[in-house]
């Protein structure tokens, strides 16, 4: 409630703002007659959730026992399948192309996507609930295991953006969680609709885009991401609707290393810029084990490693960490995550005050108010679920 109020304090005293407050009781006496509008009716035997436990407390997830050690063969294909989609995807399409009897319409299908603007057009025709809900996604949660924290409930009557920390090597935490039913997000967060945003480029990709498009994923261009918080939703002007965003972006995955949280988010403005201009709440959201599943190759020892990276980033607006987890077989180096428990917790919304024209003190007050969240979150949360921890959250 604090951070609400000094948001709203500072926006009427600084910029002369006082349309659009978003008021605690919007947030906090969300009554059961508004949450069971958004709840399919009736629930089922597998999702045997109440309306009261929904209003009242916090659900965690729980698709199997933490403390399991080996992986099931169906647990093992879907993290393999999913992490050689776009290979597949790749080698598929030299395939057809190579093939004369399908190579014109491999053509025409290439020519479509790059006309095609389904990634970022905002409308999410294409996200399929039977795929977010399939038997493969939910095991490829169920593989680490992945859970889900809610620590407070949101309101559909808001728009929303997800900062999600830190990136790790491939952001599996994340996918689970936000591009996936595995862990039970709209059960979570009746009314929101949320879409996982990754590089616009990956549209472009033959077959893959099919895939990343059916679990909702969208654009994360400024232009892709305006649109999704601007349209749909339960009025037509995105009430209800959120984003996820990977704030620290190619170069956290960098920092990715198994016991540590380090943040790059002190320079990093323009989520909260966004955030101003859409009028949508920031919610943190910490990995609690993202950095732990995969170990990386000290760049910083082989320098044209380093210098390849570097020219990575500039050019293309990724790089690529040298990295390796499990083999298929469970021994050895592979290209398989660690099965290591990923815990996803959705902190307290920071409210903010729409301005067409984001006032750069407002920004920049909204900002280390998230940050302040952000810690706070990681405080409450540690040492349950980062014990092993070595070193502190820092923020970069």
């Amino acid at each position: 409630m604090h951070q609400m109020e000094s948001i709203v304090q500072f926006s009427q005293q600084e910029t002369g703002i006082s349309a659009g407050t978003f008021l605690e009781k919007d947030r906090t006496n969300i009554h059961a007659a508004e949450i069971q509008h958004y709840v399919p009716s009736p629930l089922s035997e597998e999702e045997p959730e109440t309306i009261e436990k929904l209003q009242t407390g916090y659900m965690l997830s729980d698709l199997s026992n933490i403390d399991k050690r080996h992986a099931s063969p169906f647990e093992l294909a879907a993290h393999i399948l999913h992490a050689l989609s776009a290979i597949l995807s790749l080698a598929g399409t030299i395939v057809f192309c190579l093939w004369p009897l399908t190579l014109p319409l491999m053509l025409f299908y290439i020519f479509w996507i790059l006309k095609s603007n389904d990634g970022c057009s905002g409308n999410l025709w294409r996200r399929s609930e039977n795929v977010r809900r399939s038997r493969i996604l939910r095991a490829f949660a169920s593989y680490f295991p992945c859970k889900l924290r809610r620590t407070t409930l949101l309101s559909p009557r808001r728009k929303y953006i997800f900062a999600y920390h830190p990136h790790g090597i491939i952001c599996h935490g994340a996918f689970a969680a936000f591009a996936t039913e595995a862990l039970g997000f709209s059960k979570l967060f009746p009314g929101i609709t949320n879409a996982l945003l990754t590089l616009d480029t990956n549209f472009k990709v033959p077959f893959y885009r099919e895939y990343i498009l059916s679990t909702g994923l969208g654009g994360v261009s400024r232009s892709s991401c305006r649109r999704l918080l601007s349209s749909g939703g339960h009025d037509g002007n995105g009430a209800g609707r959120a984003i996820t965003i990977a704030v620290g972006g190619a170069r956290e995955s960098l920092l990715a290393k198994p016991g540590t949280m380090r943040i790059i988010i002190r320079g990093r403005k323009g989520f909260v810029k966004l955030a101003v201009e859409q009028g949508a709440d920031l919610v943190p959201v910490l990995g609690f084990g993202e950095n732990d599943l995969y170990d990386q190759v000290e760049a910083d020892h082989y320098p044209s490693i380093k210098r390849l990276q570097s020219i990575l980033k500039q050019s293309l607006g990724w790089t690529l960490p040298i990295f390796y987890g499990r083999s298929i077989l469970g021994g050895g180096r592979g290209f398989l995550p660690y099965q290591k428990p990923v815990n996803v917790v959705v902190g307290e919304p920071v409210n903010v005050v729409r301005q067409e024209e984001p006032d750069p003190e407002y920004v920049d007050h909204v900002h280390q108010v998230y940050m302040d969240e952000l810690r706070r979150l990681w405080d409450k949360w540690k040492d349950i679920y980062a014990k092993d921890r070595k070193g502190e959250l820092e923020f970069l």
